[in-house]
């Protein structure tokens, strides 16, 4: 069924299905050269159609990148919004880091699509937002609950009047803004460092490190 309850008539149903294996060739393209190399062109020679054949299902890379961070962003925010639904109320902050570690693990090339490097010359339109908005206010609720007061320190008083990023969320006083920003930073530095390999010859367990950054955050 579609969004508006209607039957999609075959012709849609095919769109999709070449849609969707657009996508799948393009994170195997993403896989193995990284997506600055995208190259719609390719997926098409790989489908056995021609560039302006498949520039019918997507206009351009840029279009295609969307759809991908889209879907990267989706696949998170549903990931959180399950751990808050699982918990009847705020979740916890540590359920809330193992789903985030979870997700990233799960595939590296989609974490490092919209946490790593950005695309040269590509910009991600404004809706895209949305969901990253979705995903914060879970991690707000999380951080709301898990702080006591205001927050007296010179960051705090700056957050104060710099929420903007928070998506207007009203409840979140600015000790949970600053945990928030330290739970995303923090976490997302290790997975980074962690699914880069950057440990890898160090002799430690990123997981332990990753369960020792959780623990200062939620001590």
């Amino acid at each position: 069924m579609g969004t508006t309850g209607r039957t999609e008539t075959p012709r849609e149903r095919y769109r999709q299905q070449v849609r969707e294996e657009v996508k799948d060739k393009a994170w195997q393209q993403i896989a193995g050269s990284g997506a600055s190399a995208l190259s719609l062109n390719a997926i098409a020679k790989q489908m056995g159609m021609s560039g302006p054949a498949l520039y019918r299902y997507f206009a351009n890379r840029d279009e295609l990148i969307t759809e991908l961070i889209r879907d990267a962003y989706r696949s998170l925010a549903d990931a959180f919004t399950a751990v808050r639904d699982a918990a009847a109320g705020p979740p916890g902050l540590d359920a809330l880091a193992q789903a985030l570690r979870r997700w990233a693990l799960a595939d590296p090339h989609r974490y490092f699509l919209v946490y790593g490097t950005p695309v040269p010359g590509y910009h991600a339109p404004q809706d895209t937002t949305a969901i990253t908005a979705e995903m914060m206010s879970v991690l707000l609720d999380a951080c709301t609950a898990a702080t006591p007061g205001e927050g007296a320190g010179d960051f705090e008083q700056h957050l104060a009047g710099h929420r903007e990023w928070a998506g207007g969320h009203p409840d979140a006083p600015p000790s949970a803004l600053r945990l928030a920003l330290a739970f995303w930073s923090r976490l997302h530095g290790a997975l980074s460092l962690e699914l880069a390999g950057h440990f890898t010859g160090m002799g430690l367990d990123p997981a332990r490190l990753y369960a020792a950054e959780v623990d200062g955050l939620t001590r």
